[in-house]
């Protein structure tokens, strides 16, 4: 059985090697595109990785303060002192006691025993 039918003239041994050497030249360009496309990745992120160790050597490790830390000791709450918090009075004012027990409302409008 025929791949090819007999009607069909079948071509020259030039333009099938013509063919052939034009498939193995594309492989090539490709396969070498592949590889410089890696090498330059590689080549990148080796720079990359150089300037972030520079840079981590030439930091300070620990920064000293800019701001010499006060001798006196200022209030113990420092909300209240940014004005965030209102002053609290020192003593609570005492709540009145209600007269009778204080029980739950057993649904909206019942009745309390």
């Amino acid at each position: 059985m025929a791949l090819l039918p007999d009607n069909q003239p079948k071509e020259a041994p030039e333009k099938q090697s013509d063919a052939l050497n034009s498939e193995i030249a594309q492989r090539l360009r490709t396969g070498i595109g592949g590889i410089l496309a890696v090498v330059l990745a590689v080549g990148v992120a080796q720079v990359l990785m150089s300037r972030a160790l520079q840079n981590e050597e030439t930091a300070v490790p620990e920064a000293a303060p800019t701001v010499e830390p006060s001798a006196t000791q200022g209030s113990s709450d420092p909300l209240s002192d940014a004005g965030v918090v209102p002053d609290l009075p020192a003593q609570p004012e005492d709540e009145p006691i209600p007269e009778g027990p204080v029980l739950p409302e057993k649904g909206e409008g019942a009745p309390i025993e």
